[in-house]
């Protein structure tokens, strides 16, 4: 089992910035992905960024530029910092983890980020 905690989310305005945090623990890998989706009210979950042990990373178009993925693998946390924010990105934001080879994919509970005037 891996268990993640989320923090960070908020109501910001528009061209704002906000970070989420993410920490994993529990039965985690060396080799492991992470990474951040969000969702809306009747709208399917969707890939907001990823990023591996390795540090590769992967962006939705919708946040490139704008959005930056990182983490520490030594206190397995990882981070979305969100600049520019857009109404659009307004979402109920979920962590994402999976252990490489591994079938199950854990989520974190979620933290809201609203973006608004």
């Amino acid at each position: 089992q891996v268990q993640l905690v989320e923090s960070g989310g908020g109501l910001v305005q528009p061209g704002e910035s906000l970070k989420l945090s993410c920490a994993a623990s529990g039965r985690i890998s060396s080799s492991n992905t992470m990474g951040w989706y969000r969702q809306v009210p009747g709208k399917q979950r969707e890939l907001v960024a990823i990023i591996t042990t390795g540090g590769s990373t992967n962006y939705a178009d919708s946040v490139k530029g704008r959005f930056t993925i990182s983490r520490d693998n030594a206190k397995k946390t990882v981070s979305l910092q969100m600049n520019s924010l857009k109404p659009e990105d307004t979402a109920r934001y979920y962590c994402n983890f999976k252990n490489t080879g591994a079938m199950t994919t854990y989520w974190g509970q979620g933290t809201q980020v609203t973006v608004s005037s």
